[in-house]
């Protein structure tokens, strides 16, 4: 079932060996971070860093947003020193990187069942947000969005993929067209998120905003970020327009019309207002209202109609 008030348009990316960033994640505007223990840290200081990351968590007890972090992969020497010295601190959940097969997620599923089962936590705390960053990952990413129900989400990396793709990446992102559709895909089928991967020139606002108003016509839901400075644009794209949300209102209105008289279907300014745009509608809505943009509930009954 889709999470359509857990609301993820903007998750930044923060390195886990910077005390100073960790210290600004409560005044960051965005609605999750990723603390990072892989790419952003070197080698030399992985240990460090994830004993930084752990005390940070613990000590950012009135959250204002999701905490995620992202382990460095499970066939590394790090990846299950990160989860088990960081996971104690509660972290709302975990960024797989590379996550090719669904056999890695449920890997990773099964050891933090072990470790919500060591801490005493309820099953399924912990949630999981894979990476789909190859070729393979994206041939298998339909089954990895599926093989845990611990994954709300699925994040597209668009710099590994092309790397195992052996092309370049280009600002306008046609290379990534087809991989972006079927990361997309599988997770509206899964009924789950879709983050779109980063952009990486935080200069470049004219091609930040084409391209999330590109990802947000895919199907995406969110998008990774490296710089504060990109969150509000992410947020002034993903959030509805005044039009967007007065037509919403109005096919509400008149489907609840509808439902009186006893039909499922009805006519607005000479269309016809049926499911598919009455549930459009409604995500409109609900959306709105989870930011805070109207005081509007909308009912299932109002939607499918009454049993």
């Amino acid at each position: 079932m889709e999470e359509t008030l857990s609301i993820r348009r903007s998750l930044l990316y923060v390195p886990g060996n910077m005390p100073s960033m960790l210290q600004n994640i409560p005044i960051f505007n965005c609605d999750a971070v990723f603390i990072d223990l892989e790419d952003a840290v070197p080698l030399n200081e992985k240990d460090a860093a994830r004993i930084l990351v752990k005390s940070f968590i613990e000590s950012y007890k009135d959250r204002n947003k999701e905490v995620f972090f992202r382990i460095n992969p499970l066939d590394t020497e790090w990846g299950y020193d990160d989860l088990l010295t960081v996971l104690p601190a509660l972290p709302d959940g975990v960024r797989l990187p590379k996550a090719d097969t669904p056999e890695i997620v449920e890997r990773l599923d099964t050891f933090l069942t072990e470790c919500e089962e060591n801490l005493g936590l309820e099953i399924g705390r912990f949630k999981i947000i894979p990476s789909i960053e190859s070729a393979q990952g994206v041939i298998n990413c339909i089954k990895t969005a599926r093989c845990s129900s611990r994954v709300i989400a699925l994040a597209f990396g668009a710099e590994d993929y092309t790397t195992s793709m052996g092309i370049e990446r280009t600002k306008t992102g046609e290379e990534l067209f087809q991989a972006r559709n079927r990361v997309a895909w599988a997770a509206k089928a899964a009924g789950i998120q879709a983050i779109d991967t980063i952009f990486a020139d935080v200069s470049d606002e004219e091609n930040f905003t084409r391209e999330v108003k590109l990802i947000k016509g895919l199907g995406f839901t969110g998008k990774s970020l490296v710089n504060p400075r990109q969150i509000d644009i992410v947020h002034k794209v993903f959030a509805p327009s005044k039009d967007e949300i007065d037509s919403a209102l109005e096919i509400i209105e008149a489907i609840k019309q509808a439902r009186e008289m006893g039909t499922g279907v009805i006519s607005l300014r000479g269309k016809m207002i049926d499911a598919p745009i009455v549930k459009r509608a409604a995500r409109v809505i609900r959306t709105a209202a989870a930011l805070g943009m109207v005081d509007i509930e909308i009912s299932d009954e109002v939607i499918h109609g009454a049993k």
